[in-house]
């Protein structure tokens, strides 16, 4: 009997009422039926009676491709699914096949396979899911978020399409777009942790701590061995300034994961935050003797080794900035080599004589700050060009010994021999406490004309003249302990003086207080730049301000300063001293370890109350 009479004779023996089982589809059906039930040898077999009968079978095929991609037998899965394409090239098929390259790391084709499929079938959100899938893998995260949002305009539903939309948000620091996606995702499974954690973060990202606390305090009802979610609970609370609170939960992380950096490094910054400084010195250096330090690690100890005058080691520390991520500019990459105060080798003059590159690597009052060293440059016989921000390109253009003066954003450099940081100049001098180049004034002056013309906007000079600014960049770090609301300076407004805001860009509450309080004069309109700034200035009798650019611009131009500082303040006010060895003119209201303002601007109130009634005698 030949072989196609025996599968006639199998044929005619089956019940006319039951299933066609000796059909090539038949045997593909119970061959995926085995597959979904983990019998593969069983599933193989179909397929292998299927592949006799019909050898061109594409589903088939494509089974044993599927069993073989199940063994990770890639060669053998690709084969099979290529030749089930050949046959009939469907999106499934492309898929699987899309699948399978990249389990082999070849990440390029696997996109070819998958962008097929959705051509194909353009209408399918699974197909838009899996093309974002291989973009993700291939670091391509702005087009895999654009593949996530079609899979779920056409399907909103779709959680896992969700979540990466919700995560690429969050990477993007677009926290606010991120959170309707993830609350989709909880409103599906409301127990998956890892969504309560990103929700969080993102929550942490717009400054809504308490929100934040809330989702880590549910992701820690469901998991409470998560040492992500314990670091998470002790970071909102720390944010929340309830650092006593905050401390055990950065230990029960480190319990849980010994080797948890992050929650390490949490616990140290927090001590440093308490004033526990030999703790937190301890921690560090631990960190530091074992190989485990990252680059955080490094310039968080390299701030408390600023702070508490340690100025040697906390300059070659601060270089970490490079690797934490805190830089406020980003910092070209150039092929010349940065001088960091190295002499000449063999005899070689050293920069004298080079062009030397003094560029912007940190903010607004970084800049203006470390100015100061810019003339000492030139003086080792450098010429020197200097490239900052807009906003201080004409006020630091005028500096002595600044050859050229370029703005930012630029565009093409003039040649030059080596480049320096601006805010690595005090290292490359090795500035010590005794040796910080402290003139009263070492800005230029601003310009007659400049500063007649806000004379006469001021008017007569029947009062001392104190200008204000309580808010800095919302964007900083810790803007919510060095930024004061202007309601909260209403004692000090009633001090019979003239009050000036230098309060650029307010926020709309402050804004609504300056409206009420008329009697602060308000030009901030017409001030274009740093100089502009400067000028007016100029024409005050005295400077209030937190911790903010204009705190550096007035004290550097030598006008009394007063600057209003939080319980922790950034390393270069230091600790426990009221004047700054910075700015001579500048003195320097704390924050008790209370952490509340109005101690201060109780101090501050009568201060200049008694400086009102002294040239008042005058």
């Amino acid at each position: 009997m030949s072989a196609h009479d025996s599968r006639a004779a199998g044929q005619a023996q089956q019940s006319p009422n039951g299933p066609d089982t000796g059909t090539p589809a038949a045997l593909y059906q119970a061959g995926l039926r085995h597959l979904r039930a983990g019998r593969n040898l069983d599933a193989q077999l179909c397929c292998q009676q299927s592949l006799a009968i019909d050898e061109g079978h594409a589903d088939t095929l494509h089974l044993m491709g599927l069993l073989c991609l199940d063994a990770k037998q890639h060669d053998h899965a690709m084969e099979w699914i290529s030749r089930a394409i050949r046959h009939d090239p469907r999106p499934e098929y492309l898929t699987s096949l899309g699948t399978t390259l990249q389990q082999q790391g070849r990440r390029e084709d696997a996109l070819k396979a998958f962008d097929k499929a959705v051509q194909l079938r353009p209408d399918v959100a699974e197909l838009w899911k899996n093309l974002g899938n291989v973009l993700l893998d291939l670091q391509r995260p702005n087009d895999a978020l654009l593949s996530f949002q079609h899979a779920l305009t056409l399907a909103p539903g779709l959680w896992h399409a969700s979540h990466q939309c919700g995560h690429l948000l969050y990477n993007a620091e677009r926290f606010e777009e991120a959170l309707p996606h993830l609350g989709l995702c909880l409103d599906q499974q409301p127990d998956h942790v890892a969504t309560l954690q990103l929700r969080a973060l993102s929550l942490r990202g717009l400054k809504r701590f308490e929100e934040a606390l809330a989702d880590n305090e549910r992701a820690y009802a469901i998991a409470p061995n998560d040492a992500d979610t314990c670091n998470n609970i002790g970071d909102a609370l720390h944010s929340l300034d309830r650092h006593e609170e905050a401390l055990p939960w950065f230990d029960r992380a480190i319990a849980l994961r010994p080797d948890f950096i992050s929650a390490i490094n949490n616990k140290a910054f927090l001590l440093g935050q308490m004033h526990r400084f030999d703790e937190a010195f301890a921690i560090y250096r631990g960190l530091q003797q074992s190989g485990t330090n990252t680059p955080a690690t490094d310039w968080n100890l390299s701030v408390l080794q600023m702070m508490t005058g340690d100025f040697e080691a906390g300059w070659r520390g601060r270089e970490a900035r490079w690797k934490a991520g805190v830089l406020a500019v980003t910092y070209p990459e150039f092929e010349q080599k940065m001088w960091l105060g190295e002499p000449g080798i063999a005899g070689e003059p050293g920069i004298a004589g080079k062009t030397v590159l003094i560029h912007a690597d940190e903010g607004l009052g970084d800049s203006i700050q470390f100015a100061r060293y810019v003339p000492d440059v030139a003086a080792l016989g450098a010429r020197v060009i200097l490239v900052v921000a807009q906003a201080v390109h004409t006020l630091l253009s005028r500096l002595p010994g600044v050859s050229e003066c370029l703005p930012l954003p630029g565009g093409r450099l003039p040649p030059f021999d080596l480049h320096c940081p601006l805010s690595s100049l005090p290292l490359a001098f090795k500035t010590r406490l005794d040796t910080i180049p402290s003139a009263t004034s070492y800005l230029p002056p601003p310009l007659a004309a400049q500063t007649q013309a806000w004379e006469s906007r001021l008017g007569h000079h029947d009062k001392l003249r104190v200008g204000l600014v309580w808010s800095g960049n919302p964007a900083h770090g810790n803007d919510r302990n060095r930024s004061i609301p202007l309601q909260r300076l209403s004692e000090i407004l009633e001090v019979d003086a003239t009050f000036v805001s230098l309060q650029k860009n307010p926020k709309a509450s402050d804004q609504a207080t300056l409206l009420e309080h008329r009697g602060i004069i308000d030009l901030t309109a017409d001030l274009a730049d740093f100089s502009d700034t400067a000028a007016l200035v100029s024409c005050l009798d005295l400077v209030i301000t937190v911790d903010t650019s204009v705190a550096h611009l007035s004290a550097a131009l030598g006008r009394p300063t007063w600057i209003l500082l939080p319980y922790t303040p950034d390393y270069r006010w230091l600790l426990d001293r009221h004047d700054s060895p910075w700015y001579p003119t500048a003195r320097l209201f704390r924050q008790s370890v209370s952490r509340d303002y109005g101690e201060v601007l109780d101090r501050v109130r009568a201060e200049l109350t008694a400086l009102v009634a002294t040239r008042q005698l005058d």
